[in-house]
């Protein structure tokens, strides 16, 4: 009883053991077909050699997927891409995607971006239905890299370097021929002829004359120098004395100014007491009468002497430059 009892103890034992085997690889296997996302398919028109299944799929740098499986078109002659997108986002029509590379170690993935304005569609066209929304694609920087390569290395095909050496040829040979078919004796000579000439030209007396002529010039520029020194020193004289003229009637003008000034400020005191007190009593407007004629007086006398400061500059003008007058003339009796 007790063998029976152990063996089915252990068949039980091993037969649930390959039961959670089964269901954990059935699990494994179904848990990729559970996963969420939406499925979308792009085309290249070049190769994805390091694009793997499972590679992700980026948005600006942002993982929000993976490449689901990587297959030849149905035409044979694109590459088919089929992209899960896990992050829920739906891509829309101005979504391109890209291959780009991981470093230097030949891994590719998938980048998506949006399409820049006025960037031209350069995804390749397609001849057959698709089972997933399309997503536009564009050249790898490397494909257009080799492209631009290409294009200039069919430039530089194109030229006609054999006739450009042979024009380069045929022109340093004319070259060469002037060269030799030129006089370089003759024109030698006429240099050393020419060069002759200029020294009996400037010959030693000539020197000395042109030499004579500076030093005169010097000399009379230092004497026109000495003469601006004394213009400018009767000038600052002037100055000085217009100065001192100015100093000394500047109390006069001073004294008038203050007391017009101080006139003016009574003036504008009492306009405004006047204004304050017009709707008060009749000893305030005797009052205001009597500051009125205080200020006319003191105008009065202000004007009285600016105008006598300015009868005295009309008489004797001759005060505002040399400050006294000028000395009376002795006139001779008639005989």
């Amino acid at each position: 009883m007790a063998s029976q009892r152990t063996k089915f103890s252990v068949g039980l034992f091993v037969a649930s053991g390959i039961c959670i085997a089964i269901l954990a690889i059935i699990w494994l296997g179904m848990s990729r077909y559970l996963e969420k996302g939406r499925y979308y398919v792009t085309y290249f028109n070049e190769s994805v050699q390091g694009l793997t299944v499972d590679s992700p799929v980026k948005y600006r740098g942002v993982s929000i997927g993976r490449v689901e499986k990587i297959d030849v078109a149905p035409d044979s002659r694109l590459i088919e891409v089929v992209l899960k997108i896990e992050s829920g986002q739906s891509l829309g029509t101005d979504v391109v995607a890209q291959l780009k590379s991981v470093g230097i170690t030949g891994s590719m993935f998938v980048e998506l971006d949006r399409r820049r304005p006025g960037e031209p569609d350069r995804s390749p066209t397609l001849s057959f239905p698709s089972k997933y929304p399309i997503v536009a694609s564009k050249p790898s920087s490397i494909s257009e890299l080799l492209r631009g390569i290409d294009e200039a290395l069919r430039h530089i095909k194109s030229l006609d370097l054999e006739g450009i050496s042979d024009k380069i040829k045929t022109t340093l040979d004319s070259v060469n021929g002037a060269i030799a078919d030129a006089n370089i004796k003759a024109i030698s000579r006429d240099m050393q002829s020419s060069i002759k000439s200029a020294g009996r030209l400037l010959d030693s007396e000539r020197w000395d004359n042109i030499l004579s002529s500076v030093q005169e010039a010097s000399r009379s520029f230092k004497s026109l120098m000495a003469k601006a020194d004394r213009s400018m020193t009767l000038a600052e004289q002037t100055l000085a004395r217009v100065d001192g003229i100015l100093a000394e009637e500047r109390g006069t003008i001073k004294e008038s100014l203050r007391e017009f000034r101080a006139a003016m400020e009574n003036a504008n005191t009492l306009l405004r007491k006047g204004t304050t007190l017009a709707s008060r009593t009749d000893d305030s407007l005797v009052q205001l009468k009597q500051h009125l004629m205080i200020i006319a007086r003191n105008l009065e006398k202000a004007s009285e002497n600016l105008n006598r400061a300015m009868e005295a500059l009309a008489d004797q003008p001759s005060q505002l430059l040399l400050g006294q007058p000028p000395k009376p003339r002795k006139v001779e009796p008639e005989t």
